[in-house]
Formats: structure tokens, sequence, C-alpha cells
């Protein structure tokens, strides 16, 4: 396995977070906060001092590095502005990845989320070897569970009080959407082109 650090469309850049960013991110969580709450657990109450935000990303990268998980940030192709986050999560065991997302309020309904979807789809079978990527969702939130169906995964299950929630909330449900190495080709995911690269900036 070679670990793709960096994951270039024509629309977006998904890239490890660097340390550096922690102001980009800051500035699209918070001016995400009202539209995150509801389905993002870790979503502050309050807007975060940058240097907690800072020290958040020092440990994404470093289990990045350590290929312990897989944390992205979703970038405008000129690395100018964070449209959201994403990931390619190992808490499933080995031979599989999770995928998780979200997009800043101002960058909704442009297909993102869809798009990355797609691409890490193809990174987690074509990079890091797995035979199968979930993706689980709250089914109250339609938005968001359209995207695997887009994509051409399988519901397997809707599981009840599965999905952590914010201190003193109740659990939520989860839908567990599912596809599998063999079903990628003929997926709509193998139409989503992109160009990887290694740590050192090399494509893979």
């Amino acid at each position: 396995m070679t670990t793709p650090y960096r994951l270039e469309t024509d629309r977006l850049v998904l890239r490890c977070w660097e340390p550096e960013d922690a102001p980009l991110l800051k500035d699209a969580v918070d001016r995400s906060l009202a539209h995150l709450r509801p389905w993002m657990p870790w979503t502050p109450d309050e807007p975060e001092p940058l240097d907690v935000v800072y020290e958040r990303l020092r440990g994404f990268r470093g289990r990045y590095d350590l290929d312990e998980d897989f944390v992205l940030g979703v970038f405008s192709p000129d690395d100018a502005r964070v449209l959201g986050g994403t990931g390619l999560h190992t808490r499933l065991g080995e031979g599989a990845l999770e995928i998780g997302y979200w997009i800043a309020a101002d960058a909704v309904g442009r297909g993102y989320a869809t798009e990355l979807g797609g691409v890490l789809t193809r990174a987690a079978f074509e990079h890091f070897g797995v035979d199968r990527v979930e993706i689980r969702v709250d089914p109250a939130n339609a938005r968001s569970a359209r995207v695997p169906q887009k994509l051409g995964f399988a519901l397997e299950a809707t599981l009840g009080r599965r999905l952590p929630a914010k201190q003193g909330s109740e659990l939520r449900d989860v839908q567990v959407w599912t596809l599998f190495a063999g079903e990628l080709a003929a997926s709509p995911c193998s139409r989503f082109a992109y160009v990887a690269y290694d740590a050192l900036g090399r494509p893979l």
C-alpha cells in the first residue's frame, strides 16, 4: 500500500490536513455551526479557539502518518478555502474502510459530497486494497443518505441507536450502505476521475 496524501479532481482537492490549515478549518466550521450541529456530534456549541483546532489537526496528521486513520480536508482547487471534511476511517477493522463527510454550509448543493464519495471509494479499493467500503448516515439526514445511493452502494441495514450524539442527547439510528471491491467497475464511482499523490507530491 502506498498511502495517498492528496487526491485532485477538476473541482476539489482532498488532502491530509496540516496544522497550518487551522485558520481555514475554523472559518469553515464557524460559518457552518447551525448547519452541522443536527448531524455532527463533534460540532462545538460555540466557535472553538484557534489553538484547539490547531491541536486537533496535529493529531489528524500524526495518525495519518502512522496509517492509523485517514482524515482529509476538502479544499478548493487552489487550496485557499475549506469546503468541508472527509476521511477514510479504519474503525470497521481489517479489510474495510468507512467514508465520512461534511460540507460547509455555503458549499452544499453542488454535488461535492457525491464527488468526494466516488473518489474516496475508488481510492479505498485502488490504493488501500480493501474489500469493502461503507458509508453510515442518519436516516433522518435525507441529503446525506442520497450520496451512497447515487454512488451505487447497497443499503444493508438500518441499526437502532448506534450513532453517537452530542453529550446529553439520545443515540441515533444509522443506515449502513456498502460497496464491495468486485462491484466498483459497474458502479457510478468508476466515473469519478482523480489523480493521487504521495506525501512527497509524487503521482501514484
